[in-house]
């Protein structure tokens, strides 16, 4: 299998495997069949929440590709490229930095190419061709200040109303903080995720929209439902059926009380080979970090990657209590903490095309302090990133010296492994908040702080003895390895996502710099030293055991500011240090990573799955990985085409 797919704009695309699928009993690949089916007809859900017209402009950008024929126009691959970054980001905003793309295609040409669709063209309907309705279009493509960002940051705004993304109508940021503070009031319960799974919207009244069943995405829900009772003939097991109950009856009630019964149940289920993904997540797309994106994954154990793994959870009470933070911050006990190596099966929503590479739920915090929570890394997807990146010239140019670039090509996959290992489990699964103090505490800045915890935990147990003692490591070096590629990440390479002069936005990316560079000056040039060579940047560590030293530093303070929801030195250190850019180093950055001509951001296609029949009866499911990006989008739309535009 070729992992290279293919390449645009700043986006690569590339193939992962399902090791030792075909040798799999057929039960198990239907269970894995239909949850599949089950993670991809969420997929129209997450288009719709990054923003009220993408549906319709998916529609419409799909339509004139299978219908124009204006190949021979300059523009027309200008086009291709904007409808390929649409596709990828489930919208008109960059995935990353959320930003608005700008068109190469001329609002004229854009026009004219509208101006051949017919009614039956694909979806498109009578509403579709509106001549008010393709003024918002227009106005969605080309006009710079309409739907400007799809997640404002910026504290010195309204969150709400300068964001793009479709959790909120006719509200501002008071009145959704005035309406939730009321509603958790009013709670008899008040441990529920409130506004996880629901629209905002101001008719008359301020009110919730919920996702459910019969209720918001309703058409999208029921064909998820409708796989997932399917998939419940082929479970492994009897906790596999509770799970999918647990689930279809909160998709059917939109009940967060129900959500979190069946996150209980799903961190409580550890046996079987393959486990799932499904339902509204993550936060990060929401500027108040209170409303869920959808996402699904289907994936099956790699057995000898989890070996490794489940030394670190079986280890986790050790690594809390010898964590370098002040003991009122620290369980008491660790408990129900597991964590897997993966195969990814089926990437879905939130998960696709752009993939993480380690999971840790539910992110409920007091479900994890009384049931613990399930870490997995993805042993496929980030081996194949490290192929990829093997051939690149990558690390060659950003590394001061040949011996880093060895110990990367030596140490780097089994080192990124380990570092997500770390990260997953000790780093999302310790600590704990004193009392009073809730998730919602540090606001806008929460996502940033509770990942820059979690990477610190990574950082600084991989260069502690005890990661030699459990082997989780051949030796220092490939601890070393990892530090330096970290740092040189977040304070150089990283920024090779960033347009020059912007500010870093995105959550991940803050925590990384903010690390970076808050151990760079506390080390005074003495720790980690700022090189110049031929006229280029590179920062070079000297003292490995020193820098080890100041990640535990960092790492107390980080738990402290979670622990106590200290949101004033929250906004201090992310601002401080995780946002922003040195206009000359960036420039510099950028004019070296251009030279190499590697785009800095990546997705996967996934594996085709067809079932296999002799008459009636089902006999298989084959895998095949004959596809490209353009194919399997048009099919995901045609198939999965689970809600409206209209």
């Amino acid at each position: 299998m070729e992992v290279f797919a293919e390449k645009f704009d700043d986006i690569k695309i590339l193939r992962y495997e399902i090791p030792g699928f075909e040798k799999l009993e057929l039960k198990k690949k239907l269970y894995i069949y239909y949850l599949s089916q089950a993670t991809l007809a969420g997929r129209d859900i997450l288009w719709d929440q990054h923003g009220k017209y993408n549906l319709y402009l998916r529609d419409v950008l799909e339509a004139i590709l299978l219908n124009v024929k204006d190949q021979e126009n300059p523009e027309w691959q200008d086009f291709l490229v904007y409808l390929k970054k649409v596709w990828f980001a489930s919208g008109p905003h960059h995935h990353y930095s959320t930003d608005k793309f700008t068109p190469s295609f001329s609002q004229q040409t854009f026009k004219g190419w509208i101006d051949q669709l017919k009614v039956g063209n694909n979806n498109i309907s009578q509403e579709h061709l509106d001549a008010d309705n393709i003024q918002i279009l227009l106005q969605l493509i080309f006009d710079p200040e309409f739907c400007a960002k799809r997640v404002n940051t910026n504290p010195q705004s309204d969150l709400i109303t300068t964001s793009a993304n479709n959790f909120y109508e006719g509200v501002n940021q008071a009145e959704v903080e005035d309406f939730y503070k009321m509603q958790k009031e009013n709670a008899v319960n008040k441990k529920i995720s409130f506004g996880l799974n629901s629209k905002l919207v101001k008719r008359i009244e301020v009110e919730e929209e919920v996702y459910k069943k019969g209720g918001l995405y309703g058409s999208a829900i029921e064909v998820i439902i409708e796989n997932l009772e399917k998939a419940k003939d082929y479970t492994e097991n009897e906790e596999q059926v509770q799970i999918i109950n647990a689930l279809v009856n909160f998709y059917t009630s939109g009940d967060l009380e129900s959500f979190d019964e069946f996150n209980i149940l799903w961190v409580k289920a550890l046996s079987g080979d393959i486990d799932f993904i499904n339902g509204f997540i993550e936060t990060y797309g929401d500027p108040m970090g209170r409303k869920a994106t959808w996402e699904g994954l289907v994936q099956i154990k790699d057995e000898e990657e989890t070996k490794r793994a489940e030394i670190i959870a079986k280890n986790a009470n050790w690594f809390e209590k010898h964590a370098p933070v002040d003991p009122q911050f620290k369980k008491d006990e660790i408990i129900g903490i597991s964590l897997k190596a993966i195969n990814a099966v089926t990437l879905g929503g939130d998960c696709y095309p752009a993939s993480p590479l380690g999971i840790n739920l539910p992110n409920a915090e007091w479900i994890r302090e009384a049931h613990g929570s399930k870490s997995v890394t993805l042993t496929n997807i980030s081996n194949a990133h490290h192929k990829a990146s093997l051939s690149t010239g990558f690390s060659e140019e950003f590394s001061f010296s040949e011996k880093e670039v060895e110990l990367e090509k030596k140490y780097g996959s089994v080192s990124d492994n380990l570092h997500t290992h770390l990260h997953e489990c000790v780093g999302h699964g310790s600590g704990k908040m004193l009392p009073g103090v809730t998730s919602d505490s540090l606001k806008s800045f929460g996502s940033v702080i509770e990942e820059t915890r979690a990477d610190l935990y990574g950082l600084y147990y991989m260069y502690h003895p005890k990661a030699m003692e459990l082997d989780l490591i051949p030796d220092l070096d490939a601890a070393k390895a990892h530090y330096n590629s970290y740092l040189r990440n977040g304070l150089l390479t990283q920024i090779t996502r960033i347009k020059l002069g912007d500010k870093v936005e995105q959550a991940h990316m803050r925590n990384r710099q903010l690390i970076s560079k808050w151990v760079f000056e506390k080390g005074n040039n003495e720790v980690v030293k700022k090189e110049t060579k031929d006229g280029k940047t590179y920062f070079v560590i000297q003292d490995y055991d020193k820098l080890h030293e100041l990640f535990g530093e960092l790492l107390k303070e980080i738990q402290r500011i979670k622990s106590e929801g200290d949101y004033e030195a929250a906004k201090n250190i992310v601002e401080g240090y995780g946002v922003e850019i040195d206009y000359d180093l960036h420039k510099e950055v950028l004019e070296r990573f251009e030279k190499l001509k590697v785009p800095p951001f990546t997705g996967f296609l996934n594996p085709n799955m067809n079932l296999v029949k002799n008459g009636s009866e089902l006999v298989d499911v084959e895998v095949d990985y004959n596809t490209n990006y353009t194919e399997q989008m048009l099919k995901y739309s045609k198939c999965f085409n689970t809600l409206k535009a209209f």
